[in-house]
């Protein structure tokens, strides 16, 4: 029965803790409009730098940055700690399950009629406070792709490298599975 209340909790938490998207409180509470309207209408990060520019950027940032971090923490804290469960052995797997809803209600707000940001700096952060080992490796992949986009050069117009910032953060999360699997031998 605790098992099943730790997923529970994990599950209903994150989400919910997910849902609350920084970009569009932060905009709320320093602009009064909704960010949503502007500039690509996407409720995220580099939307807010474009329209708002950099004080409304770096509280969306910080905000962004701590989320998926405190989601990961206190599921791990309440469920490890608290309520003495431990799935398969694996002190990462519940940080994993809050790291995912916390990502699904970023991406899909409940409050925000299930349209929110693209989660790609959430992704980050919640990867950091799950396994730090992964999130270095996820992170100098992201930066040999991100290399053409700051003049650095390496082999032009190849699909590897490319510009597009959720490009690359799609190929960057398809392969965080193995980097997962091969952090756990390391």
């Amino acid at each position: 029965m605790k098992d099943v209340l730790a997923i529970l909790f994990t599950v209903v938490f994150s989400y919910l803790f997910g849902s609350l998207n920084s970009a569009i409180i932060v905009c709320r509470l320093l602009k009064k409009q909704d960010i949503r309207d502007y500039g690509s209408k996407n409720a995220g990060l580099t939307n807010v730098l474009r329209v708002y520019g950099k004080g409304p950027a770096l509280a969306t940032l910080l905000c962004d940055l701590a989320k998926g971090v405190i989601a990961v923490v206190v599921c791990r804290l309440l469920v490890h700690k608290v309520m003495g469960v431990e799935f398969f052995g694996d002190p990462h797997f519940i940080g994993y399950v809050a790291g995912l809803f916390v990502m699904l209600g970023h991406c899909f707000p409940v409050f925000y009629g299930f349209h929110g940001g693209k989660g790609v700096l959430l992704a980050a952060t919640t990867l950091l406070a799950i396994d730090p080992l992964t999130c270095v490796c996820a992170l100098a992949v992201f930066g040999i792709l991100l290399a053409p986009y700051l003049r650095l050069w390496l082999i032009p117009h190849s699909p590897l490298f490319c510009r597009d910032s959720s490009t690359r953060a799609a190929m960057l999360c398809s392969l965080i599975p193995l980097w997962a699997c091969v952090s756990v031998y390391l």
